[in-house]
């Protein structure tokens, strides 16, 4: 048989994180609904096993007390606490936290004579070997931009942590200024926050350089401003307030952390530079996918690691 009714079952978590990675690309957005019908699975599985290993007794029930218990115990409270303090989305926890559920213990799957995953753990956890396959994966991210911008001949300490891009594409770009009025940030102005405060205003990134005294005085603020939304990527005043940006998260109240001088400095640098450096920040979920996936066949990463140097 290639594997058990349950761990086939559990299969039904690939097109759906396939999907869930893909949005977050194109948008850095994922309906919570996404995660419902697969929460609800894992809890009917989770179940399911668990009587199943309950009437098996012995070793069985040991290893699903365990493999639960970690998934239970640990890796769901740190799926939690990573979004709490903003280490990933909110879409990125609830994913870990249905995986956890949906995968207690390890699944085993016939491939003719091939049987996978090939790398277990001693505590057969197979939710921590997702999480830990998932930050493996997700710690390639900064080699992948060094390569990228070095094979453009871009050479710069900022060539691990972003990329340029041409004002003109910052509306639809994803991730962070990695500029300010004074050089190199790590906490310069969320693009996401762009894109509130243009929509607020009922304008656009071009019309702001082509006039930026007139947008910089708050004179020129609409007397009834636009709904700002969430500052997603779509599929298809004051006088001493420069920019409005008081005024701005005023209304809206909060735009990712962005304060009133943030704002000012990244729509300065917008404004006056043709090209910016941008952290584009991870897409988490394509690291989860990932790690599913070659939790699935491969197995645990970091185990096959400690096995090579000699430290397991």
């Amino acid at each position: 048989m290639l594997a058990s009714v349950p761990d086939l079952l559990r299969l039904l978590a690939i097109p759906v994180l396939v999907w869930a990675a893909y949005r977050d690309v194109k948008t850095r957005r994922v309906p919570s609904r996404t995660w419902t019908p697969l929460f609800a699975l894992a809890v009917v599985l989770l179940l399911w096993d668990g009587i199943a290993s309950f009437l098996a007794g012995g070793l069985t029930w040991s290893y699903f007390l365990v493999g639960a218990g970690i998934s239970l115990l640990l890796v769901i409270p740190a799926s939690y606490g990573f979004w709490r303090f903003g280490a990933f989305g909110g879409a990125d926890a609830k994913a870990l936290i249905v995986l956890a559920l949906l995968f207690p213990t390890y699944p085993s799957y016939r491939l003719g004579s091939l049987v996978v995953p090939l790398v277990g753990t001693p505590t057969g956890a197979f939710a921590l070997t997702i999480l830990t396959n998932t930050v493996l994966v997700g710690t390639c991210y900064p080699v992948v931009l060094a390569i990228r911008n070095a094979l453009s001949g871009r050479f710069t300490p900022l060539m691990v942590v972003g990329w340029p891009v041409h004002w003109s594409d910052a509306e639809r770009t994803h991730g962070r200024l990695l500029e300010d009025g004074e050089g190199f940030t790590r906490s310069g102005l969320d693009l996401d926050a762009l894109r509130m405060y243009l929509r607020w205003r009922g304008t656009t990134l071009a019309a702001l350089r082509e006039d930026p005294e007139r947008f910089r005085d708050p004179v020129s603020l609409p007397a009834e401003p636009s709904p700002a939304g969430d500052g997603a990527v779509t599929d298809g005043g004051v006088v001493e307030d420069d920019w409005g940006a008081e005024a701005f998260l005023a209304d809206v109240g909060s735009a990712y952390g962005t304060t009133p001088e943030g704002l000012r400095d990244g729509l300065d640098v917008l404004t006056t530079r043709e090209v910016v450096w941008v952290s584009p920040g991870i897409p988490f979920l394509v690291s989860i996918l990932v790690g599913l996936l070659v939790a699935l066949v491969y197995g645990d990463l970091l185990t096959s690691a400690l096995r090579v140097v000699g430290a397991m």
